[in-house]
């Protein structure tokens, strides 16, 4: 749905048979360009392989049960089954229900961040000063591209952010620093159902997230095998 998604940048990338973690015919193989959105439904049974093109680059990501949106992910319920807060191979991406959307069948990184949530204008001018106000978002970017499928601001919950680090110290403290993705680093998400896949490239300038200098990623959908 994305008008920021585009077919490739103009300099040579591998093929996408060469990259995906999960072999397949691919379905789509679009960039993000840095800061900007995008959205697919997934399938059930497809797989989403997210590259970090350029390395340390966060990515913001909802997910929606595409026949009907108001099941759609909990951090809350997610981090409850799995007993972690952070997701790697083997994590189930569930909805308040317990259902699972989405199970991360591949990781090259290791560590993604489920309680870092997503910059908006607000917590810019709150965090870094009022002359960030006007700075674009990740919640922009979530209410552009998701009113494309008639999602609203009351639509929005806690969300993914891949390739995001966020440590927690013992006494509880939690800091956005350092990535340890690289350029080129993947991972792949299996849909359980027909799965709406929203996500925000983020744009922010001002915390380590994207290392200070949002980059474009790529996103591949694949269908193994019968």
């Amino acid at each position: 749905m994305s008008a920021i998604a585009t077919a490739g940048p103009d300099i040579d990338q591998p093929d996408a048979l060469s990259i995906t973690l999960v072999p397949g015919t691919v379905i789509r193989d679009e960039y993000v360009q840095a800061r900007g959105p995008w959205s697919a439904v997934v399938a059930a049974g497809d797989v989403l392989t997210i590259v970090d093109l350029e390395g340390n680059q966060a990515v913001d990501c909802l997910l929606y049960a595409a026949g009907n949106t108001a099941t759609r992910y909990s951090a809350a319920t997610t981090i409850a089954a799995q007993r972690s807060i952070v997701l790697t191979t083997g994590s189930v991406l569930r909805a308040d229900s317990g259902a699972a959307l989405m199970t991360v069948v591949a990781d090259e990184v290791g560590v993604h961040d489920t309680i870092g949530g997503a910059c908006s204008q607000e917590s810019n001018t709150l965090r870094y000063g009022q002359h960030t106000h006007e700075q674009h978002a990740c919640v922009e970017n979530f209410l552009i591209e998701g009113s494309a499928w008639g999602l609203g601001k009351t639509d929005l919950v806690s969300n993914i952010n891949w390739f995001m680090n966020v440590p927690v110290d013992p006494d509880g403290a939690l800091g956005i620093v350092d990535g340890l993705s690289a350029p080129g680093k993947r991972v792949a998400l299996r849909a359980e159902i027909d799965t709406l896949v929203l996500v925000s490239n983020c744009p922010q300038v001002n915390n380590p997230c994207n290392g200070f200098y949002p980059s474009p990623v790529r996103m591949i959908v694949t269908r193994p095998e019968a």
